[in-house]
């Protein structure tokens, strides 16, 4: 078979290269050739980008998941395999960032026996690293299906419940922990991104971010593959992205005004320049749009909104993550083409997989091998382990 070499398909190539000559450097050299972190600035854009922002855009799942299977939501029942796909993808690149990150990557299987349950980076590592396997299970039922091996789905189905509940439980766990993790650094992190609240930002913005995200690859998928576009389903993911958005904002405002920081936040200075421009790309321009109805029901009005509110959000965790710290270290941290060249290659594999993953899976089918009636049944096994749903949220896209 010829494959046809396009220009994407170059750019690709050239970034894998790059990438792998700079893991070669990396695993080399150690980190201190390979980056610009110091002591002084320990953590840097692989933390920020591959890790905080890795774990945040994969928030899909347990979002998509959570409304069709805890709150009935069933119009989101078409995003539920290329969600759980994309958080199941996010959270194996995750990881991958994070062996480039460590310093001795070779004993991450540590805090399996050296555990500290005092620790939040121990909670953090527990929780990716199970909700990864739940994510795994909740994937299998795809490569099953492609093989037309239909007991195991069976089987799958009848965990199911607990699986859903279990993942959602240990999202939420580590989406807030991530917040956690600064909380110990006061005097370090710049007031406009330290507050005690910062657990709650960091869940309250991936649901956003969930939202968001499912938009996206929604768009780009039909793109690639020639599907044609689940108007309706786009419809509602954005009207519940602007109740989110706004949630989130406000959750921002209140927290400033507490602190007594509105008036410094006018102020022109360094850190407040980042910070117009998380605020901006996050809140005001995504919301602004989605605010007219026919920007609502446009599928690229849609897209535009979501790109732009995940730009904004990826800002607020590199914000959090190196500007926030500039201030307190004395000087700004740039990092090198390697940090990004690796980035970029991680990236890179994620499309790629996902690419594979849509064309030789039935992520997208036109038919259903499993019957609605599994569905249906699986509907009412959760809800006997779940809380009744919430009919208000089935509208919240109108």
């Amino acid at each position: 078979m010829k494959i046809k070499l396009t220009f994407w398909r170059v750019v690709f190539l050239v970034i894998m290269a790059l990438g792998i000559y700079s893991t070669i450097i990396r695993y080399s050299r150690g980190l201190g050739t390979a980056t610009n972190m110091s002591d002084q600035f320990p953590w840097g854009f692989w933390i920020g980008f591959d890790c905080l922002c890795g774990v945040m855009l994969a928030a899909g799942g347990f979002c998509i998941v959570g409304a069709v299977y805890l709150f009935n939501v069933r119009g989101l029942h078409s995003v539920v395999r290329p969600a759980v796909l994309t958080a199941f993808l996010g959270y194996l690149l995750f990881i991958v960032g994070l062996l480039f990150d460590l310093g001795r990557p070779w004993f991450i299987w540590h805090q399996l026996i050296y555990m500290n349950p005092r620790s939040v980076m121990f909670e953090v590592g527990m929780c990716v690293m199970t909700y990864t396997t739940v994510l795994f299970f909740e994937f299998l039922p795809n490569v099953f299906e492609r093989f037309n091996l239909h007991t195991p789905i069976k089987w799958i189905h009848k965990i199911y419940p607990v699986l859903i509940v279990l993942g959602i439980l240990l999202s939420t766990l580590h989406q807030s922990s991530l917040g956690s993790l600064y909380l110990i650094m006061p005097s370090k992190l710049h007031p406009f991104w330290y507050s005690p609240a910062l657990p709650f930002f960091f869940f309250a913005s991936a649901v956003a971010v969930g939202l968001a995200m499912t938009i996206f690859e929604s768009t780009q998928s039909s793109k690639a593959l020639g599907r044609q576009l689940e108007l309706s389903v786009l419809v509602r993911l954005g009207g519940a992205l602007l109740v989110a958005l706004w949630v989130n904002a406000l959750l921002r405002f209140e927290d400033y005004f507490h602190r007594g920081l509105l008036r410094q936040i006018v102020r022109p200075s360094y850190e407040a320049y980042f910070l117009w421009l998380e605020l901006a790309l996050s809140f005001v321009i995504p919301i602004t749009l989605l605010s007219f109805k026919k920007i609502r029901l446009s599928p690229n009005g849609l897209y535009l909104a979501s790109v732009i509110s995940l730009f904004g959000f990826i800002t607020n965790r590199l914000n959090v993550s190196v500007i926030g710290f500039e201030t307190y270290v004395g000087h700004h941290y740039v990092p090198k083409w390697t940090e990004f060249s690796v980035t970029l290659m991680i990236v890179a594999m994620g499309f790629a997989l996902f690419r594979l993953a849509v064309q030789y899976l039935p992520i997208f089918p036109k038919e259903e091998l499993v019957s609605e009636q599994l569905d249906a049944e699986l509907l009412s096994k959760v809800k006997t382990v779940t809380s009744p749903a919430v009919p208000a949220l089935e509208n919240a896209g109108n």
